[in-house]
């Protein structure tokens, strides 16, 4: 427990209201011009307008094995998912109340060393959130502006489906230094991915990549690799690689369906803390290495090189 001095040790329905308190200066917010969180010098969306793609696993594992990459720097994770959210789940921080600091800002909670907050956390887990757009991005605005974040190098911030109020809530308010956009093989899943993609353009926000998430399926016994979603074309070139030429964009990586990878987030372990020598982790580091350099060269088409 922290100094009281710091915190003030309260209930979920103060913290609650702490946190309602600021919508109706969080709505002007919004619709002024972009301002920078203070101390926070990277942004970085994990985004894709399809859902069920895998957005939030790769969310918790990039930040998590950031933190091991860089163990001097803090690194904090949004969960933007205001009507679904699942990072209290996947971080460990289910039923975990957040405090609030004197001046009435929220405290991210922390996991692994990660900076975590989600609106999952202010509400009963059984608790659902019916609110319309105006709400939804007044609390976009005090899970970004009335949570004491603190310095970090890095905010990972987990993206709902879709191209709506939160992404244009974000994308308007905050400079994003750039977004990794997740999608699976399917045909389907990939024709929301190119909407996506044209809105993050639109917005003018970086794109550092695309995540091609369900590869494959990864055997833990044998180490055998087997797709699931016929994911190559008649002419051989794969339907994300096909993607990735017509958007000019790399693919930064590719990861299979690994069982040790739903395992552990169902536990509230991240693979990487979880099982840090396997394949699949092995990844998610080279992953953050690439979103890393991105970061430092502040240029997308940088991405596909190899970094330092």
């Amino acid at each position: 427990m922290q100094s009281s001095k710091q915190f003030i040790n309260v209930d979920r329905s103060y913290v609650w209201s702490c946190f309602l308190r600021g919508f109706t200066h969080s709505s002007k917010r919004a619709s002024a011009s972009k301002l920078p969180l203070a101390g926070v010098e990277n942004i970085v969306m994990i985004t894709s307008a399809k859902g069920g793609v895998g957005k939030s696993t790769v969310a918790v594992n990039l930040a998590a094995v950031m933190k091991e990459l860089l163990p001097k720097e803090h690194i904090g994770l949004l969960d933007a998912d205001i009507f679904g959210p699942s990072i209290p789940k996947m971080m460990g921080l289910e039923g975990i109340e957040p405090e609030v600091d004197e001046k009435k800002r929220i405290i991210p909670l922390k996991s692994f060393n990660v900076k975590c907050m989600s609106i999952g956390s202010l509400v009963g887990a059984e608790s659902p959130i019916v609110w319309r757009g105006l709400m939804v991005m007044s609390a976009i605005q005090q899970l970004l502006r009335q949570v004491a974040w603190g310095p970090l190098h890095t905010l990972i911030v987990d993206m709902p489906p879709g191209t709506g109020d939160v992404q244009l809530s974000i994308c308007q308010s905050v400079p994003v230094q750039g977004a990794i956009v997740v999608t699976t093989p399917q045909a389907v899943a990939l024709s929301d991915v190119r909407r996506g993609i044209e809105m993050l353009n639109k917005m003018k926000v970086p794109i550092y990549g695309i995540v091609e998430n369900m590869t494959d399926f990864f055997c833990p016994a044998c180490g055998t690799r087997t797709p699931l979603f016929g994911s190559d074309l008649a002419d051989g070139i794969s339907r994300v690689d096909q993607l990735a030429k017509q958007t000019g964009l790399p693919v930064l990586e590719r990861i299979p369906i690994d069982p040790q990878l739903i395992r552990t987030c169902d536990s509230g372990r991240p693979l990487v803390i979880a099982i840090p020598h396997s394949n699949v982790t092995q990844m998610y580091r080279q992953l953050a290495k690439k979103v890393l350099h991105c970061e430092q060269s502040s240029q997308s088409l940088d991405c596909d090189s190899k970094p330092n």
